[in-house]
């Protein structure tokens, strides 16, 4: 059982970087241009260049993107924990102690994966792995290759 659940590792934190990558593109995507319900809910959107909200929107754009695509994931994950550690302990934190409190739970959960992400890298399915393997693995017995290039 140890082992199966192994072998599909690669795979598992693959679909988390892709689930994880969209949701935050989709958080960018509400606040820049009005969808999914807008940065308010009603469709409206961040004004441009205000601080911080508008530069969060565009780090959660592009850093979904990225981090849903697997390319440049660790650069793009340390940016997006770093913006979403910022947007908890400024933004929600000085509210109230708790998350659930704060409503900083997206900004706290989102820091979290992100920061694990840094770790991990983009698993199987993503781009960062394709091009590693174009440089770094050609040549390389099976053997000696890692299942989880980032």
């Amino acid at each position: 059982m140890t082992a199966r659940l192994n072998s599909a590792q690669p795979y598992v934190l693959a679909l988390f970087r892709i689930v994880i990558g969209l949701l935050f593109f989709c958080h960018g995507a509400s606040k820049l241009f009005g969808v999914l319900g807008g940065a308010d809910g009603q469709g409206g959107t961040v004004s441009a260049g205000t601080w911080p909200g508008w530069y969060a929107a565009v780090i959660e754009l592009v850093g979904g993107a990225l981090v849903m695509l697997g390319l440049g994931t660790r650069v793009a994950a340390f940016i997006a924990s770093g913006a979403m550690a910022y947007a908890y302990f400024k933004v929600h934190q000085p509210g109230a102690l708790w998350p659930i409190q704060n409503g900083g739970e997206a900004a706290a959960l989102y820091c979290w994966a992100m920061f694990l992400l840094i770790f991990t890298g983009s698993g199987a399915l993503g781009l960062d792995r394709l091009f590693a393997g174009r440089s770094t693995t050609a040549g390389k017995p099976a053997g000696e290759r890692s299942p989880v290039t980032a």
